[in-house]
């Protein structure tokens, strides 16, 4: 369907649980507390979310967190969601420490592409930002993942390191940026949002960090937007000669991709959320467990009606989303 500014919203990211196994200090570091499981949606509720969503059409569904792989049951949900008539694609975004574990399971789902999180390849400043020392599991993961063939994304918050006191900022984009040459990977820098504990860490500026790729790699180029199609997301794909995956950029803060905006997002909690920026949505979890004969459907396509033009990162002060990351979904 189209929302009132005439945007097409087909993409729904699905955030199945509010935990995690690493305390990333940007979205859930030590002293988050988790909801009871009571109030997390079943796997049967959130299965009639998308089968509402179709009916709307909803095409593209992303699976999330916390980590969704802490969550008993993620690749049976699934395989599942693959078999909803008007699903096309159906994504995993993981932090990567349980990959390794459960990818021969995700491919039998039929998983579509898989998208780790990862912040840097140093692993002292890995342990420092997540926690754990846990890089050595993430990047057998990954590797695992793209030797069978599946397709892979890196999604690499913009973090200023040497801000944290911990290594150059360059020389750890640089080493990432690496990953693609070495394998068909496409490597996402995300701008920092505002948003829970993100709002202590400096946004580190897109536009900069292109100017310093290019400088890096002279031969860099935007791709044009019918070369390749790399996901249904707001990211803007480099290629660089020679190397094997590609290179993108989510600039929500200096690259402000609003009026073309697709998405919504279902909080592990049930809540239908049109902006990531704003506490505004509707309660399906209400309307599941209490709603007297409310329409599911039409409770959905209200809330995607009344989608806002813009966010409002840039404007702190008129931000009305309180939740950490974790609890919205990453």
């Amino acid at each position: 369907m189209n929302d009132s500014y005439g945007r097409t919203i087909d993409y729904m990211r699905i955030s199945i649980t509010d935990r995690c196994n690493l305390r990333c200090k940007y979205c859930m570091p030590y002293g988050v507390e988790s909801v009871s499981h009571k109030d997390i949606l079943t796997y049967d509720e959130i299965y009639k979310i998308v089968l509402a969503g179709t009916g709307l059409g909803i095409k593209h569904l992303k699976v999330t967190g916390g980590e969704p792989l802490v969550r008993k049951g993620c690749c049976e949900l699934i395989r599942r969601l693959k078999t909803v008539p008007g699903i096309e694609h159906v994504t995993l975004t993981t932090n990567g420490i349980l990959l390794e574990e459960y990818l021969e399971e995700l491919i039998r789902s039929g998983i579509d592409g898989i998208n780790i999180s990862l912040d840097t390849l140093d692993r002292e400043a890995y342990r420092q930002i997540t926690g754990q020392d846990g890089l050595e599991a993430v990047l057998r993961g990954m590797k695992r993942a793209v030797y069978a063939s599946v397709p892979v994304k890196i999604n690499a918050v913009s973090l200023d390191w040497e801000e944290m006191g911990r290594l150059n900022k360059a020389e750890n984009w640089k080493t990432l940026v690496l990953l693609a040459q070495q394998y068909p990977v496409d490597v996402r820098f995300i701008e920092m949002m505002p948003i829970g504990c993100g709002k202590m860490f400096k946004t580190v500026n897109h536009k900069q960090l292109l100017e310093e790729m290019m400088q890096a790699f002279p031969g860099m180029e935007r791709e044009k937007d019918k070369e390749k199609r790399h996901g249904f997301g707001p990211a803007v794909y480099y290629r660089i000669p020679g190397f094997l995956g590609s290179i993108g950029l989510i600039s929500a803060i200096h690259g402000k991709f609003c009026e073309s905006c697709n998405r919504v997002r279902l909080t592990a909690q049930g809540m239908l959320k049109t902006c990531l920026c704003f506490e505004d949505g509707a309660d399906l979890r209400a309307v599941l467990r209490e709603g007297e004969g409310k329409n599911l459907e039409e409770v959905m396509k209200t809330a995607i009606m009344k989608k806002p033009a813009a966010h409002c990162f840039e404007k702190p002060e008129k931000i009305t989303e309180i939740h950490p990351m974790a609890a919205i979904g990453g």
